[in-house]
């Protein structure tokens, strides 16, 4: 048995094949076209070439894309929707989407905001309005398929909104796609609100890319294949929950890095350093997933605040043009030659000097033709990758707790370019089969499930909230596709809220499990 494992990059589409022990069988790297989805099933052919199995025999195929991060940027493929929001009066001085441009907001067939919603501490804040819910939703019905609500304080308590939901499919019929809040975003009703309007906007994307690949799958012979979408907490999920949830894939490709270089190094608290053909990402590895960033993030010019990880990007990568200025300075990037880097790098007989020709004029890699980069000067390459080594350190440097060494992971397409004699790290590796680590990190993955609530401890105490948090992580582990045997607790915390009267914390805990017994 195998698993098919793939990821997208802005330069390359990896694909990988694993086998029943999780050793890989076959590793390509496919250059990402103009149409994404041509470049994910060219990488799909080039693996299942060079592996020459039978093709049953694949039982579950994993996707890691960012076609909802190029739908979101690019404003394309967006879905009309309806956006209501419960929490008037006190809400209606900021309405939805307030600081949005007006290309995205667009995707707003009408909004509303209607009395309900309730206070940090549970109680209610104003009646749930139903006739005003219900008069909203005749009003967008047959112009709209899509509708996100939200809800003041929807953390605490998600009552209207369900009720709000059960109004929207009772008007609108079942085939109405419904995002609320609570399911998606975490505290701060601007930013919860942002995200969840961004995943019903999402909802055409994720139905088109997640049909069109189980299809063309089946067409390759691969018809005994499960098949999941990587999301950005490192794990997987299965395809009616990405139709369910699309902006959790968002940033899959640096958690599917960072997974892949846990399994291939054997390491589980490191950071990793992804150095792909345009950018090098930096996360960090925290007991064998991704460190989840504390802050909001901005997505396409929208603030949200739904999971994501705490990575950071750097103009560096494979194809970062190298240019010697006028007073003798070097710069490497931000711009680079991309996925046409084996038509423009000298050493494919291009005329573009890149951060790759650097790297094999110092003989520290072998790729192309190194003759074609004998003319180089060898104190000039020398500055030219000094300047790439403080680029990376530096982004160490932003992504360390402490000032004490850490271990560091090497992988990506473009991790040739860089020493592994970096500052700031205790060891530095370049694990076998680094390219494709992103795709290694989706084949691998696990499912998980998270669970997030404000508890009061004067009312709830601590013990018995952590158990029941505990209880509702694994629940939603196995709803997305864990097996519950296999579940198991990957991260606990729960954060007093010092301005919040009582004893009030914010408890979060995760889950996560095995995709399959049998793999």
């Amino acid at each position: 048995m195998y698993k098919l494992g793939i990821d997208v990059g802005g330069t390359n589409t990896d694909a990988v094949l694993i086998d029943e022990n999780l050793k890989v069988v076959a590793a390509v790297k496919n250059p990402t076209s103009g149409d994404i989805y041509e470049g994910i099933m060219g990488a799909v052919d080039a693996v299942l070439a060079q592996a020459n199995i039978d093709r049953k025999l694949i039982k579950q195929a994993m996707l890691g894309t960012t076609q909802c991060t190029n739908a979101i940027v690019e404003r394309k493929g967006l879905a009309p929707i309806a956006i209501l929001r419960i929490g008037a009066p006190a809400s209606v001085g900021i309405p939805p989407m307030v600081d949005w441009s007006d290309d995205i907001a667009a995707v707003a067939v009408d909004t509303a905001i209607i009395g309900g919603g309730f206070e940090f501490d549970g109680k209610r804040l104003a009646d749930f309005d139903e006739a005003a819910c219900r008069a909203f939703f005749e009003g967008v019905k047959g112009k709209v398929e899509s509708v996100a609500i939200s809800c003041v304080f929807a953390g605490v308590r998600n009552d209207d909104e369900l009720a709000a939901a059960a109004i929207a499919r009772e008007v609108l019929g079942d085939d109405v796609r419904i995002s609320i809040s609570s399911e998606i975003g975490s505290m701060g009703l601007v930013e919860r609100e942002n995200a969840t309007i961004l995943n019903a906007a999402l909802h055409l994307v994720a139905e088109r890319f997640t049909e069109g690949f189980a299809k063309s799958l089946a067409e390759r012979g691969i018809t005994e294949a499960d098949v999941y979408l990587s999301q950005n907490d490192g794990t997987l999920m299965t395809i009616d929950h990405a139709r369910r949830y699309p902006i959790l894939t968002i940033a899959c490709g640096p958690t599917n890095s960072i997974r892949g270089a846990s399994y291939l190094s054997r390491m589980d608290d490191a950071i990793v350093i992804d150095v792909g053909g345009t950018t090098t990402d930096l996360g960090v590895l925290q007991a064998g997933f991704p460190r989840e960033s504390g802050v909001a993030v901005t997505i396409g010019g929208v603030r949200t605040n739904f999971r994501m990880p705490d990575v950071i990007s750097i103009g560096l990568g494979g194809g970062s043009i190298v240019r010697e200025h006028e007073d003798g300075t070097v710069t490497v990037g931000p711009d680079s030659v991309g996925y046409e880097i084996t038509k423009k790098a000298l050493v494919f007989g291009g005329d573009t000097l890149t951060a790759t020709d650097i790297a094999v004029r110092l003989g520290m890699a072998e790729v192309g033709d190194a003759s074609k980069v004998a003319h180089i000067d060898e104190e000039f390459a020398k500055k030219a990758m000094a300047v790439m080594r403080e680029m990376v350190e530096e982004g160490i440097d932003m992504m360390k707790v402490s000032n004490d060494d850490i271990d560091a992971i090497l992988v990506g397409g473009g991790c040739i370019i860089l020493p592994t004699d970096l500052a700031g790290t205790a060891t530095c590796v370049k694990p076998e089969f680094s390219g494709c680590a992103n795709a290694i990190g989706s084949a691998i993955s696990k499912v998980s499930g998270t669970y997030e609530a404000l508890v009061d401890y004067d009312e709830t105490p601590r013990d018995q909230a952590l158990e029941a948090a505990r209880a509702a992580a694994i629940e939603a582990a196995v709803e997305a596709g864990a097996v519950r045997e296999t579940v198991e607790i990957i991260d606990s915390e729960d954060v007093p809220l010092q301005y919040y009267p009582g004893h009030t914390n914010r408890v979060k805990v995760k889950a996560a499990g095995d995709l399959s017994a049998a793999l």
